[in-house]
């Protein structure tokens, strides 16, 4: 696994394009073969930062929610590693993530919703977890909300090997 430990732990994030920018920094490091399990809320960040990783990476956009087609492949535009964007939250089980057949080795994969899969096909990954602040009366933010810049935590750590 492939990313600088200097980006390991808890960080927060202000806005979007901060947001980006950590996926930018991060998806430069990133090679064949790398794993990313995105986890939080809707409206937590998990695509945009993924925007920021495929620019990094270096791959074709533009990067959206694969919520409707569960996987989406990025090729690479400098010769790197495709980017493979999967949701996981419509899957059953890590059988059916399985069953995409997505070329872990080969390409950088990020499973949006895949916390609970992930052990089942990589024996390591990167677990990232975005934090925002939920919809409740005493906070000020509604649900409504959910694309506006608030600040939002993000954890990195290394799970496996």
């Amino acid at each position: 696994m492939s990313v600088d430990p200097a980006f390991l732990g808890r960080r927060e994030i202000a806005t979007s394009e901060e947001m980006e920018r950590l996926g930018f920094l991060i998806g430069e490091q990133l090679t064949a073969g790398d794993l990313l399990v995105l986890t939080g809320p809707l409206g937590a960040g998990k695509t945009t930062f993924t925007r920021g990783l495929a620019e990094g990476l270096g791959v074709r956009g533009p990067v959206q929610s694969p919520t409707f087609v569960i996987a989406r492949t990025h090729p690479s535009l400098v010769g790197g590693a495709p980017l493979v964007h999967v949701d996981a939250y419509r899957l059953g089980s890590a059988a059916e993530l399985d069953d995409l057949d997505v070329d872990l080795s080969g390409s950088v994969v990020v499973v949006e919703w895949g916390r609970e899969m992930a052990s089942a096909i990589a024996d390591s990954w990167w677990d990232i977890e975005l934090e925002r602040p939920v919809g409740r009366a005493d906070d000020g933010v509604a649900d409504e909300d959910l694309d506006a810049d608030a600040p939002r935590v993000v954890t990195v750590q290394h799970v496996g090997l």
